[in-house]
């Protein structure tokens, strides 16, 4: 028997939560472990908020688990209103945890450290690499955010209706080309962008995805109760299409719903409460335009 079915909606919702920050902590750990004893002793500049802080660091010995907290919660003021209520408290959560590990992590292995330095450096940054895509990877997926540069680009495709992929690519770029007025180094930028490349790569590989939309079809006999709750608690619409199947030559009802990649997990978990024999069909796509995603350029 399985054991979610024994629980009622209230406890299965925060028996999921729960799983839900175990996962984020264990994942923030992991990108904490690549940040502090990886990358930072390297003086690598990576993309994102955390690029910035590395930089504060090497500049002005700014604690990075300092800056990152301050910069997330600063960006999170500025673009308040293009925010909404879930992913501000998301990126709240997730930051705080992410400062805290960082905080207790940097002086351990400054004390302790795992690499030597200049040893193997592309080695290092490798496995920080890969550490780092991950932990992020588990977070994405278990309904986390760690704010960053995302809270830029939803800002800046709001105000400028720039594409969330150059939005991203551009200020990741930029950050890791102003190590060069620090170091005067192409190597470092070199480092950073191959660092950047296998966070990226590792985290699409964890999450299981390449896009940032995907798209349902969902066959289920509780269809109506589906498309209530991804309406309610997804805030995401749902589009009732009606099908036979071809071998019972019965009449079928298929759902159709559009989501962000991060929203995906929450669809599952929904589906797989009501209806855990539901069939359901993911595709990801190149990109949909309208209310409530891209808007068309």
């Amino acid at each position: 028997m399985n054991f979610s079915t024994t629980l009622n909606p209230h406890q299965a919702n925060k028996s999921r939560q729960i799983r839900d920050l175990l996962f984020i902590t264990f994942g923030i750990s992991l990108y904490a472990v690549g940040f502090t004893a990886f990358v930072l002793p390297e003086h690598v500049v990576m993309g994102g908020v955390s690029g910035i802080s590395a930089l504060l660091f090497y500049a002005i010995k700014v604690p990075p688990a300092i800056s990152i907290w301050v910069l997330n919660f600063t960006l999170l003021i500025i673009a308040f209103r293009a925010l909404n209520k879930q992913f501000t408290i998301r990126t709240i959560v997730g930051v705080t945890i992410m400062s805290v590990l960082i905080g207790s992590m940097q002086p351990f292995f400054e004390a302790h450290p795992v690499i030597t330095i200049g040893e193997d450096k592309f080695m290092h940054v490798l496995i920080g690499g890969m550490l780092s895509g991950a932990g992020l990877g588990l977070v994405f997926s278990h309904n986390g955010s760690t704010g960053g540069t995302d809270i830029i680009v939803v800002w800046l495709n709001k105000h400028f209706r720039l594409s969330f992929g150059r939005a991203m690519q551009f200020i990741d770029i930029t950050i890791i080309s102003s190590s060069y007025l620090l170091f005067h180094s192409t190597e470092i930028i070199i480092y950073g962008i191959a660092f950047t490349l296998i966070a990226s790569i590792t985290c699409d590989y964890v999450i299981n995805g390449t896009r940032q939309t995907v798209q349902f079809l969902i066959i289920s006999k509780h269809y109506q109760k589906i498309a209530d709750t991804i309406n309610h608690d997804v805030n995401r619409g749902v589009t009732l299409i009606q099908g036979t199947g071809w071998y019972s030559k019965q009449d079928v009802q298929i759902l159709v719903v559009l989501a962000r990649k991060y929203e995906s997990q929450d669809v599952f978990n929904y589906i797989k409460e009501i209806d855990p024999d539901a069939l359901i069909s993911q595709t990801f796509c190149h990109g949909v335009f309208g209310e409530g995603f891209d808007k068309i350029k």
